[in-house]
């Protein structure tokens, strides 16, 4: 167990409890039951991590936006979920195939939610289960508007699945740009072999890309006609849970 890392924790959670209080070291040493030079290199962390910052008015230590922007995320996230649900049936009913709402971790997606294709042979995939992002079309779809050093970090992940893998930031990147142009994302077997599927991207109300929603399938009736056919389908979708979830921003080119 790593105490140091507790101890910043407690000191953070007093900060925020204690909000309407001075807060000055002295203080905040004593409500924590630390040491003054504990605390003070603590608070430090704190402050360079961004979820503490020093009052000019008060001298007291006081917490960021950070720590609200975080639990905005996490409720987006939660009701993304509820949000789409109707669209999830809508467009299972319509394409018969397996539909995924995804998120974003660091180079993976998460599966928040699903529903199964009726057919014999269909993509699988759990509730909770992960995918490489670069590799799968709702991941493409997220890492299509994350920043240039996020991508950069993660090059070390770019590992090869199937022969169509991406595995250079190059064609990454050349492949993103167009998935930010045009609205949505495709794999083309690049996980798993004869996989196939098609995703877009979902906003919030901040205009910040909080999931992926997107439908899946084998290569085989994932064809390059229905693929046409299902694309307008899919971003229709995830346009309407952005405009659910608050995104009033004009989508891909289009005026709300």
């Amino acid at each position: 167990m790593d105490k140091t890392l507790l101890k910043g924790l407690r000191l953070f959670e007093i900060i925020c409890a204690q909000e309407d209080q001075p807060n000055t070291i002295d203080d905040l040493a004593i409500s924590a039951g630390l040491t003054k030079s504990n605390t003070h290199r603590t608070l430090q962390t704190l402050m360079a991590a961004g979820y503490v910052e020093k009052s000019s008015h008060t001298g007291g230590y006081k917490p960021t936006l950070k720590v609200f922007e975080l639990a905005a995320q996490r409720l987006a996230r939660l009701d993304v979920r509820k949000i789409a649900a109707p669209l999830m049936r809508r467009v299972a009913q319509e394409t018969q195939e397996t539909v995924h709402l995804s998120v974003l971790d660091q180079f993976d997606v998460i599966y928040i939610d699903k529903i199964d294709s009726p057919n014999p042979v269909r993509a699988y995939s759990i509730i909770g289960g992960r995918a490489p992002a670069y590799a799968v079309a709702t991941g493409k779809a997220l890492l299509a508007f994350q920043s240039s050093d996020y991508l950069e970090r993660h090059v070390p992940e770019l590992l090869r699945h199937t022969e169509n893998t991406i595995t250079t930031l190059s064609a990454l990147r050349e492949e993103l740009a167009d998935i930010s142009r045009i609205g949505y994302a495709i794999n083309r077997g690049e996980w798993r072999n004869n996989v196939g599927g098609i995703a877009a991207p979902v906003f919030d109300g901040h205009n910040r890309v909080i999931a992926a929603f997107g439908i899946s399938g084998p290569l085989e009736r994932f064809t390059i006609e229905n693929m046409k056919r299902w694309s307008p389908v899919v971003l229709d979708a995830a346009r309407e849970i952005s405009r659910e979830s608050g995104y009033r921003r004009g989508y891909f080119g289009e005026s709300d």
